[in-house]
């Protein structure tokens, strides 16, 4: 029998998400809910939510390629990263324009094919140039304004979900890859 979806967007933002096939992502406050916790050795640890991380595995099935850039790095990140198949990232990148266009470039793409989602203002100029603005709801209010896409969820509690669930829908790949599993 087959699945109908639950999941719906507006008509608008469904064309805005058509042609998308590279995803920006902040860590700090997108992929997390933005806290920084520390060890008592001064190690850094970060909660990533399992819902992102299947999302950007559905992501790169569907042929949509997550990029990771962030201002920090840390152990924590690398091995989720890697452990989710993510193969393109920039850690320590405090001026994120450059290292979104260097991405572009490498994966022959343009602005226009790209969804960008932030939290804070260095985000805003990766954001501003894609062709699809997105913002958790908790991002700040100089983000939000920006965004074409603000999700129901915060950073780090399924925002990137939301919006890999709706370029997976505007790409015409949500049914498929949902009906595989529900055999």
């Amino acid at each position: 029998m087959a699945l109908t979806p639950h999941i719906q967007f507006a008509p608008d933002l469904l064309l805005s998400a058509q042609g998308i096939r590279v995803v920006f992502l902040d860590v700090d406050g997108v992929l997390t809910d933005g806290g920084l916790y520390f060890s008592e050795a001064g190690e850094t640890l970060k909660r990533f939510n399992t819902l992102d991380g299947h999302g950007l595995k559905l992501l790169q099935r569907a042929g949509i390629t997550p990029v990771i850039i962030t201002g920090r790095d840390s152990q924590a990140l690398r091995v989720r990263l890697l452990a989710l198949g993510v193969e393109h990232a920039h850690f320590g990148t405090e001026d994120k324009r450059p290292a979104a266009e260097q991405s572009l470039k490498t994966l022959g793409l343009e602005w226009s094919q790209a969804a960008a989602m932030g939290d804070d203002w260095p985000d805003l100029p990766v954001m501003r140039r894609a062709g699809l603005a997105c913002a958790p709801a908790n991002a700040h209010v100089e983000v939000l304004g920006a965004a074409q896409f603000v999700t129901r969820s915060q950073g780090g509690h399924g925002a990137v979900r939301e919006l890999c669930d709706l370029l997976l829908v505007a790409g015409g790949r949500y049914a498929d890859l949902l009906g595989a599993y529900t055999q």
